[in-house]
């Protein structure tokens, strides 16, 4: 197969480049086209109870995730010039388009009693425009009479103030939604600029948008940093601008197919499809490693330019096919779980994999059919004392040091396991953004001074129409409240008992000391002027559905972290199930921080299955290709260990498990298994060569494979390692753990796969090894000169596939 292969590409070489030239600018054209994600990630899959709850709760109340808070501190904040700084940009951010709804203290309201009509009037507290001080200061006064505001809008204890604004769901998942955060900041700058208050900004909009941003400046400067820095690495070994310009060539190529892929597929950009461009580069390069140093030796060996391609596609065609599979395989298993956001980006990497060897086969070896043979300098490489220095301490330790391999081995495995015990699972909202990031702080601003930002809701069905405002269900809600109030990680609630406690207030003329539950004799004349009541801000419309049958009890909640926020979770759910029992009630705690924290959970689960599946996975390709079950546990050791080792590191390190770091996992295996199968694959031919002779088979491996084995792993360690620059906490993690992990996979695949080999030679080589199913070209095998037909060209030695 790999010999008629390698006869097409060099016959037809003209006509394929023509070809992948218009495939890679209609796929660079089209990927012109990409959009970024403007909606929060889709953890969860539609039929989690979790999700289904979250749907149900926004069909009924509405979206409640949409808010963009916007908070000050100012211990002079009832100054009159101070006020009127404030309110006169409560003004301006309430008349943006994209604000639905807004609350702060110039807008605030009271209700105010009407005895004729029977009803209450929505009246400001703070008229337009305030004349004097003392009008202000006596305002002050009926703002503090009503309790529903004090750590809703305001905090004494530390002198904050707070401005909430509701964004219309639809424009805020467009691309417009960047602008739109822009004009709020542009507003706030200038009332920072006028008053020199600093201003805080936090709300699930705000944050995807900073974050958004953060991703598309990072997708290009990392797709930059990792063509520099791989393409540096692959001048100091090569020695030559040829060999660097034509590589990159070929990894922007495969970087423009796969933004057309996306496009194509109806994907968006998120945080993990946004990492594909950089990754293609840092995966490519080693492909061009793998060949070009092929094609050097080749050419070294018989100086014949044209043989020597033909060779390399032969050789190391096959193997190369298997290693982008089984890294492929890797990213792969992600299009497994139920995550969409996963699914994209194991979709988009795998096929995009697949596409990059297939530009790396046929344009490498057809680019440098045209150029002029490699020149003796360029070549150095494949003598470079160095290298050979190393390669000859490896071998001098597989010869006379098996047995420290082997106890190494075993102490790498007990460190290993037993730092994987101290592992923790864990998650934050905020958790890779970095500490100094305005973004996280301003988050703890709002959590000290208002108990938190994000939305939990309590949903209580009391079953029948109009039962919800039935006094013991209003008793048991206060309660609820009581109880809570306890929980140093959630705010006040807020729900219609809220307004109603309101509501006597004000039938009692404001007198702060009537905020309380009506009695059963107040009861039904004050229900009956809440609900004659006008305007949106009404029990029915703000906290009740519509038959009122059920109701919702809002807290805002801290950024705790996913381990506490289950028990917080659980805690919560125990608390309303006892005091609404399931034989009157059904009650359910939803809102977009459970539904973030249970997508985290499922997240992570998700992903330990799909390493599992990746193992399982690569381990039958294994078994496909050398037909040896011992062979395939031998392969798999030397990948394992180097899993442990990182697991261990994070364990003793603090490195919780997360999304981001979980990934690492999957990612690394794929990859590093690479250079088992290029090993294994010349282990397999040497052994032809040398009539069975297992150690020398394995020194020769060693001599010819190791060279490109510490290329390639230094071009991945370094291609990885610029991420660790990131300023996002995850592609950080990404970055140092996986270079970690392929640098420990580089050391076991010199050290202790070859120690393994020769040392347990019965046990790992049977003769069924010596004949697998998927053949790889026998080193022995010529190619057959009459294939070859001289054509005009600029070198003599230079000629094309006849057949």
């Amino acid at each position: 197969m790999w010999q008629r292969l390698s006869s097409f590409i060099l016959r037809y070489r003209v006509l394929l480049l023509i070809l992948v030239t218009v495939f890679t600018i209609f796929m660079g054209y089209t990927g012109r086209k990409i959009e970024m994600s403007y909606s929060f990630a889709e953890l969860l899959p539609e039929k989690d109870i979790a999700k289904q709850d979250y749907y149900d709760f926004v069909e009924t109340f509405g979206a409640e995730g949409n808010i963009i808070a916007v908070g000050i501190v100012d211990s002079n904040f009832y100054n009159i010039k101070h006020y009127t700084r404030w309110s006169k940009l409560c003004k301006e951010l309430q008349s943006l388009p994209a604000v639905d709804g807004f609350i702060s203290i110039p807008n605030s309201y009271q209700l105010v009693k009407d005895t004729e009509k029977k009803k209450f009037n929505i009246q400001p507290i703070f008229p337009e425009n305030i004349k004097n001080q003392q009008e202000l200061d006596s305002l002050r006064l009926v703002l503090r009479s009503i309790p529903l505001y004090n750590n809703y809008l305001y905090d004494d204890s530390t002198n904050a103030y707070l401005a909430i604004l509701t964004m219309n769901k639809t424009r805020m998942l467009t691309k417009e939604r960047e602008g739109l955060v822009e004009d709020i900041i542009d507003r706030c700058k200038a009332f920072e600029k006028e008053s020199n208050i600093e201003i805080k900004y936090s709300g699930l909009p705000y944050i995807h948008v900073r974050n958004s941003i953060l991703i598309k400046r990072e997708i290009f400067l990392f797709s930059v940093l990792a063509l520099v820095v791989t393409l540096f690495i692959l001048f100091l070994f090569f020695k030559s601008f040829k060999v660097m310009l034509f590589s990159a060539v070929v990894v922007l190529a495969g970087v423009a197919t796969s933004l057309g892929t996306m496009v194509l597929f109806g994907y968006k950009v998120t945080i993990l499809t946004g990492m594909v461009p950089p990754l293609l580069i840092v995966i490519g390069i080693p492909n061009c490693i793998y060949i070009l140093n092929k094609y050097h030796h080749e050419y070294r060996y018989h100086k014949n330019q044209i043989k020597a391609l033909k060779r390399v596609i032969m050789k190391i065609g096959n193997a190369i096919f298997l290693t982008n599979l089984t890294t492929a395989s890797g990213f792969a298993t992600f299009a497994t779980t139920s995550s969409d956001m996963l699914k994209e980006f194991g979709v988009i990497a795998s096929i995009n994999i697949v596409f990059l060897f297939i530009l790396s086969i046929i344009l490498i070896p057809t680019i440098f059919s045209f150029l002029k043979p490699p020149e003796e300098r360029h070549m150095k490489h494949l003598k470079r004392k160095s290298v050979g220095s190393i390669i000859n301490k490896l071998i001098s330790i597989t010869e006379n040091h098996r047995k420290k391999v082997y106890v190494a081995m075993f102490l790498i495995l007990i460190v290993s396991v037993v730092g994987m015990t101290q592992m923790q699972t864990t998650g934050f909202l905020m958790d890779d953004i970095p500490e100094n990031d305005p973004v996280k702080q301003d988050l703890l601003f709002f959590e000290e001074s208002f108990d938190g930002i994000m939305p939990l809701e309590i949903v209580i069905d009391a079953k029948k129409p109009n039962s919800i405002l039935k006094s013991s269900t209003m008793k048991k809600i206060e309660k609820l409240d009581k109880k809570f109030s306890e929980y140093e990680e959630l705010s006040s609630s807020l729900s219609y008992i809220n307004i109603v406690k309101m509501a006597k207030q004000a039938f009692y003329n404001g007198n702060e000391k009537y905020y309380s539950l009506p009695n059963n004799t107040e009861r039904n004349f004050i229900l009956s002027y809440v609900t004659n009541g006008d305007g949106d801000i009404t029990i029915a419309s703000s906290f009740i559905d519509s038959l009122q049958s059920k109701c919702r009890v809002s807290f805002r909640v801290k950024d705790i972290g996913t381990e506490k926020m289950d028990l917080l979770y659980d805690k919560i759910k125990d608390e309303v199930q006892q005091l609404f029992p399931a034989d009157k009630y059904d009650t359910t705690v939803t809102g977009s921080m459970v539904v973030f924290f249970r997508g985290n959970q499922y997240l992570v689960g998700n992903l330990i299955t799909s390493l599992a599946l990746a193992v399982s996975l690569i381990a039958i390709f294994m078994a496909v290709m050398f037909r040896s079950r011992r062979m395939v546990i031998m392969s798999l050791i030397p990948n394992i260990i180097p899993l442990l080792f990182t697991a261990a590191i994070m364990g003793y390190a603090g490195i919780p498990i997360k999304p981001s770091t979980i990934l690492v996992f999957s990612i690394a295996f794929g990859i590093s298994v690479d250079n088992t199968i290029h090993f294994l694959a010349k282990y397999r031919q040497e052994l032809a060569t040398t009539d069975w002779n297992i150690k020398q088979s394995v020194y020769l491996a060693l001599r010819e494979t190791g060279v490109s084995m510490i290329y390639t792993s230094t071009v991945l360690v370094f291609g990885f390692g610029i991420f660790a620059f990131s300023n996002y906490g995850g592609t950080q993690a990404l970055g140092i753990l996986v270079s970690i992990t392929l640098l420990v996979a580089l050391t076991s695949n010199l050290v202790i796969l070859p120690s393994l080999l020769v040392g347990l030679d019965h046990f790992s080589t049977t003769r069924s090894f010596k004949e697998p199913l998927l053949q790889i070209y026998d080193e022995e095998v010529d190619v057959d000169l009459d294939e070859l037909e001289i054509e005009s060209h600029p070198t003599e030695n230079n000629k094309n596939i006849e057949s």
